[in-house]
């Protein structure tokens, strides 16, 4: 068996090539080739003779498409020209914009804090008046979140504390797309990240920070440790990954007032460096188990 890992060409991290070698030698271990491509060797061509038969590449075409990308683009056409890629491009590009992503869950009954998305502007206008922000104030009580809708690793979210604060971040941001959300106090510096493969959590962590950031991701400095979710956690994390037509991802929970889970964010290419280091769990083991397992089920 054969696959494709479509990587971006022009992202070189070792956070990133990290990842793509645990993919790739989870793959050796059960006998697939993997063969990395970049989104910048296989190219979206459009025209008028364009049909679904696999002819990206004819005497390399792969029985699967792992896509560690977000080139959603790329991953349609992929699709339409006939071929399996895990996660989809619609599932990726709902992940990606964190807007989509609440719209998603809150349309199959999801609970998430309280969410308000901010209106869309253009980018050579920006918000050339602020006055929607008092029916965020209204709605939303101080201490106030706000997340750009495109961001990792928690590096695109706010915490601010006052009317001049929301004005001046907002203002800040500009026409990038952003969204309000409910502060959740019991959940402050800690939370859940549950890594799901098909209809199973594989690995998950307790998150916490002790710095007094709001925030519990690693790369912000946020310590960890394992986890045993519980039946109410482990049931959320599994609906978010169907309802958002995900194989995999990493589901972040969020604790209520009463300790109940609340979805903050899915991520669709979930670093599992982390988990790995916290459990000791290859969560690429599972990608690729999974993987076989469908496409295998696809051929009978």
């Amino acid at each position: 068996m054969k696959g494709w890992l479509i990587t971006n060409a022009f992202l070189h991290t070792h956070k990133f090539t990290e990842i793509h070698l645990w993919l790739t030698e989870a793959a050796k271990k059960v006998g697939v080739e993997l063969i990395v491509k970049t989104n910048a060797e296989v190219l979206v061509k459009l025209d008028s003779d364009f049909n679904t038969v696999k002819e990206v590449n004819s005497d390399d075409n792969p029985d699967f498409v792992l896509f560690w990308d977000k080139d959603v683009r790329l991953a349609q056409y992929l699709e339409m020209k006939g071929f399996r890629v895990f996660n989809s491009s619609k599932g990726i590009a709902v992940c990606d914009d964190k807007s989509l992503t609440h719209l998603y869950l809150q349309g199959a009954g999801i609970v998430m804090p309280k969410t308000i998305v901010a209106p869309m502007t253009f980018t050579n206008i920006g918000y050339n008046n602020l006055d929607f922000l008092s029916q965020i104030e209204k709605e939303l009580s101080f201490p106030i979140v706000i997340k750009e809708c495109f961001g990792s690793f928690g590096q695109q979210v706010y915490l601010v504390a006052n009317k001049q604060e929301l004005r001046t971040k907002t203002a800040e941001i500009g026409a990038k797309p952003m969204l309000f959300q409910e502060f959740i106090p019991s959940s402050k510096g800690k939370d859940l990240r549950l890594q799901v493969v098909g209809n199973q959590v594989v690995a998950a962590m307790y998150r916490y920070s002790e710095d007094g950031d709001f925030r519990a991701n690693i790369t912000n400095g946020g310590k960890m440790k394992p986890y045993e979710p519980n039946q109410k956690q482990i049931d959320l994390a599994i609906k978010c990954c169907k309802v958002l037509g995900l194989d995999f991802a990493g589901v972040d929970i969020l604790f209520g007032k009463n300790m109940e889970p609340l979805v903050c964010e899915v991520n669709s290419n979930a670093h599992f460096k982390n988990i790995y280091d916290c459990t000791g769990i290859n969560v690429a083991d599972s990608i690729l188990a999974y993987i076989i397992k469908r496409i295998c089920i696809g051929c009978k």
